[in-house]
């Protein structure tokens, strides 16, 4: 069995003096929607949050099941009485 030491002394947490200071920040959408949370900086500004982004709020359209055949037809203009 191998026994890793773990360095000298009884304290081995973080370095001291080295790490950014955290703050309670306040994250604004462009949607005007606010929270709290923690970040080295005081304000933080977003384009999307869970408040308006699609996914979240249900109102994600349904994409089309459409099949090459169909997109090819659509592109050239055929339809199925030309045959």
């Amino acid at each position: 069995m191998f026994r890793f030491k773990h360095g000298k002394g009884e304290n081995n947490y973080m370095k001291a003096n080295i790490h950014p200071e955290m703050k309670e920040a306040t994250v604004t959408c462009a949607c005007g929607a606010t929270f709290k949370t923690m970040s080295t900086k005081e304000r933080i500004d977003v384009e999307v949050c869970s408040e308006c982004h699609p996914f979240y709020t249900g109102s994600q359209g349904k994409a089309k099941k459409t099949g090459n055949i169909e997109k090819f037809n659509k592109k050239f203009g055929l339809d199925k009485e030309q045959n």
